[in-house]
């Protein structure tokens, strides 16, 4: 898939930042980025990870843009106010985190946006990576509609949180309500998640009988695709793209 580009072809798409519908009704900005053309196209939607709804995301939905996904990028922490990617995120994690419920329903608003766009085949698949690889496992497993999911390097499954009535979870405890095919992509030297964690999620999959595959490079840690720092492992970041982009091709257009 990468640089496999025909140079006579023509080529063209479309990024700008747009408002949508999320959690609550409440109206959040997103970064949309869509190839030029009348489609059909499928979509994804692209949850950002902890360091913000920042320049690395927005490169990732182009670069998904230029192989003919429409995407949607929502900014999940606008609610805490606007500012460098830096600076509302540190605010967010001050003010103690997301809600899951807020990311899940600004999820479903971004799917529901790509749903109606007169270029869109009908489906959607969902990516995160980081805290939006859980995310991303979290709307698998809980928001209506999504066709393809893929977990980056998403740590915390297992930790317990409280959610708006104040109730214990986990997110594995929606596990059994996985309803689409997962992709797992992650290092053998991360820690959060730990190989663990990951083979303790691939046993509960199995056991559930799920639809999922699970990439895992050994000299990789956390955040193998994050070519801006040390993080960045080359050869790792370009075999698992490409197991993104044929796991999208068969679920969200084959």
């Amino acid at each position: 898939m990468w640089n496999d580009i025909q140079t006579g072809k023509y080529e063209g798409m479309i990024a700008e930042t747009v408002v949508i519908e999320g959690f609550g009704g409440d109206r959040i900005h997103a970064y949309y980025s869509r190839p030029l053309g009348e489609g059909p196209y499928p979509g994804i939607v692209l949850i950002p990870h902890m360091p913000g709804w920042d320049e690395f995301c927005r490169e990732a939905a182009r670069r998904f843009t230029q192989h003919g996904y429409a995407v949607v990028c929502p900014d999940i922490y606008c609610r805490v106010g606007h500012g460098t990617p830096v600076e509302i995120s540190q605010k967010s994690r001050e003010a103690g985190g997301l809600a899951d419920e807020s990311v899940m329903g600004d999820c479903a608003g971004a799917a529901a946006f790509l749903r109606t766009q007169a270029y869109a085949n009908g489906k959607v698949g969902v990516i995160g990576m980081c805290s939006g690889g859980r995310h991303a496992f979290l709307a698998a497993c809980q928001v209506d509609g999504i066709d393809a999911a893929v977990d980056c390097w998403g740590g915390g499954v297992y930790d317990e949180r409280t959610d708006l009535k104040g109730e214990k979870y986990a997110a594995i405890d929606f596990a059994d309500k996985l309803g689409c095919p997962l992709l797992g992509i992650f290092g053998n030297d991360d820690m959060h998640p730990s190989a663990e964690e990951v083979n303790k999620l691939e046993e509960e999959l199995k056991k559930l009988g799920k639809d999922y595959e699970f990439h895992r490079y050994d000299g990789a840690g956390h955040g193998i695709w994050y070519y801006h720092n040390q993080m960045y492992r080359q050869e790792q970041a370009m075999d698992s793209w490409e197991k993104a982009f044929d796991f999208f091709e068969k679920n969200l257009r084959g």
